[in-house]
């Protein structure tokens, strides 16, 4: 057989199993940024009183007022 030919083929079972193998994750990267995003939420609602209350007063301390 011809060596362009062998390479040829090679490169395109190659790039077929590349494809193959990705088309699974995509279900679990959107479940892992839908996680982090609910994660990021959860945590500005918890942390948000406190760290505006920190701003202002981090403000006040500043400017004198």
């Amino acid at each position: 057989m011809d060596a362009p030919k062998v390479l040829a083929r090679r490169l395109r079972t190659a790039w077929g199993d590349a494809l193959d193998d990705e088309a699974g994750d995509v279900p679990g990267w959107v479940l892992i940024t839908l996680m982090t995003a609910g994660l990021v939420v959860v945590i500005w609602a918890l942390a948000g009183p406190a760290l505006a209350q920190l701003f202002e007063q981090a403000i006040s301390r500043v400017s004198g007022l």
